[in-house]
């Protein structure tokens, strides 16, 4: 089954962002685009490397209009712990969600049965709280930065284009078509 326009469930989960301790829910991530950047678990291998080149690219992906959130199973005690530490992780500056009641994980299917913890997932939800992108890797497979932010751009162009559709390695600015009968097959 799909997770394709499936609409997120309500949650309310703790966070670490900015040196304090908050509560995200549904309703902080409804009216803007988000990304949820799901990863097994903090003081791994290629975790690290991954939510450093979230932040380095953090603030293209908030002059997008959105929000991004790492979420792993760990709690924000954690989260805290792992941002003190690591070189890498420090850098972060988006919100990194606590899950270890598997609320999100569960939401967005990647739990993972064996360990209690999240698979590689990635997902653009809407500002209307709907998944429009996703994409799972296998545990070893990190993940890039700038091709999840070509996807939000993509599907943000989709959302607001009325009809419009982004061909294969679509940057902004680059030319588009709309779908028909004259473009089957071509």
């Amino acid at each position: 089954m799909t997770l394709i326009n499936k609409q997120i469930d309500d949650f309310s989960v703790r966070a670490y962002q900015d040196g304090a301790f908050k509560t995200v829910t549904k309703d902080d991530v409804l009216g803007h685009w988000s990304v949820f950047f799901f990863y097994p678990a903090d003081f791994t291998f290629v975790c690290p490397t991954e939510l450093e080149d979230l932040a380095m690219q953090y603030d293209r992906f908030v002059n997008e209009g959105a929000e991004v959130y790492s979420v792993s199973c760990d709690t924000e005690f954690v989260h805290k712990a792992w941002h003190d530490e690591s070189e890498r992780v420090s850098k972060v500056r988006f919100p990194m969600l606590a899950d270890p009641g598997h609320v999100l994980v569960s939401d967005f299917d990647v739990m993972r049965a064996e360990g209690g913890v999240a698979d590689r997932g990635e997902f653009i939800v809407d500002p209307e709280g709907r998944i429009q992108v996703y994409q799972i890797n296998a545990d070893g497979i990190g993940r890039n930065a700038e091709e999840l932010l070509r996807l939000l751009q993509a599907a943000k162009f989709v959302a607001e284009a009325g009809g419009a559709v982004c061909p294969a390695k679509w940057h902004p600015g680059a030319p588009t078509f709309t779908p028909g009968i004259g473009l089957v097959g071509m």
